[in-house]
C-alpha cells in the first residue's frame, strides 16, 4: 500500500541535553461536492476537528465545483475519502478502488426529477422527443445517467450540460431548454431561489437509487484505514448529522445503479443527430 501524504515533524525537546524525536503525523484530504457554495463546506467543519482530534492527523477539506472535477479527483486518487453522492459513489467503486464506509442521510431525496416550466404543456415523457433538454455533469446519478436511462429512444434539438442543479432550473427558467433533470432534493432546494411556482415534474423517477457514501481510498494503509472507520462509527450524533452522514447504518447497494452507468456509457447515445 502507498502512505498517502505523510508530514515528519520534527519536536525539539529541551532537556539536561538536546535531543531530537521524529513524530509522524498523518495528512488525509476529504473531497465532497460543493456547487461553488461556502455554506455547503462550513458544515463539515466540526467533522474536520473531530476527526483530526481522534487520528492525531491533518485534515484538509477539498471541495470540488461539479461531479466533473469531482470524478478528476477520484480518478487520479487525489483524495483519501470522499463524501460521494450515489453517482460518484458507484463510479468510484466499480472503476477506482474506493470502498463505502458509512451512507450518507437522504435515500428518498436522491430520486431524479424531469422538470418543466410551469407553462408548460407536456404530460408525458414521449412529448419531449425533438425538444431542447438540460441535463447534469458526468458523474451525477440523478442529473445524467438516469435522465438518458429513463429517456432512451427519444432524440433532442440540443442537449446542455448544466455544471449545477440550480443552472438546470436557471436554463428553464430562461426558455432555453424545455426540460431539465436534477434530483429531488436539489430541486427542493434551488427552486427557492427562483419565483415561487415557476416549475413542475413532469416525472419522478421511480428506481432504487441509494443514498451516497463515505469513501475511502485503497491508496491509504490498511491500517489507518481501520482507524478512520473505528472514528466515523463513533462520530458523535450531532457532527455526523451536520456533515450528513449516518454512522450506524447499513450501506447502500449500489449494483444497480453501476449496471445503469455501464448501460447508458454502452448506448453511448447522441441525442442531437
Amino acid at each position: 500500500m502507498i502512505k498517502k501524504c505523510v508530514l515528519a515533524i520534527l519536536l525539539i525537546v529541551i532537556g539536561g541535553c538536546n535531543s531530537s524525536q521524529e513524530v509522524v503525523v498523518e495528512k488525509h484530504t476529504i473531497g465532497l461536492v460543493s456547487y461553488g457554495s461556502e455554506s455547503s463546506v462550513k458544515q463539515y467543519a466540526e467533522f474536520e476537528k473531530y476527526l483530526g482530534t481522534k487520528l492525531n492527523s491533518i485534515i484538509e477539506i477539498e471541495p470540488a465545483y461539479n461531479e466533473v472535477q469531482a470524478l478528476e479527483q477520484i480518478k487520479n486518487k487525489k483524495w483519501d475519502l470522499v463524501f460521494a453522492p450515489s453517482g460518484l459513489a458507484a463510479i468510484a467503486i466499480s472503476r477506482y478502488n474506493y470502498h463505502p464506509v458509512v451512507p450518507l442521510e437522504g435515500t428518498n431525496e436522491t430520486r431524479s426529477v424531469l422538470v418543466i416550466s410551469k407553462n408548460s404543456t407536456f404530460k408525458e415523457r414521449s412529448e419531449l422527443n425533438g425538444q431542447a433538454i438540460a441535463l447534469g455533469q458526468k458523474g451525477s446519478a440523478t442529473g445524467y445517467y438516469l435522465p438518458l436511462y429513463n429517456l432512451y429512444g427519444l432524440r433532442f434539438a440540443k442537449i446542455l450540460y448544466a455544471a449545477t442543479p440550480e443552472e438546470v432550473l436557471k436554463l428553464i427558467n430562461d426558455n432555453q431548454v424545455a426540460v431539465g433533470a436534477l434530483s429531488v432534493a436539489e430541486y427542493d432546494y434551488y427552486r427557492r431561489k427562483f419565483q415561487p411556482n415557476q416549475f413542475k415534474v413532469l416525472y419522478l423517477d421511480d428506481h432504487p437509487v441509494p443514498s451516497g457514501a463515505i469513501l475511502i481510498s485503497d491508496r491509504v494503509e490498511l491500517e489507518e484505514q481501520d482507524k478512520i472507520i473505528v472514528a466515523l462509527s463513533q462520530t458523535p450524533s450531532f457532527i455526523a448529522a451536520s456533515a450528513g452522514f449516518l454512522p450506524n447504518e447499513s450501506l447502500p447497494d449500489y449494483q444497480y445503479l453501476i449496471e445503469v452507468i455501464q448501460r447508458v456509457q454502452q448506448i453511448s447515445l447522441d441525442y442531437s443527430q
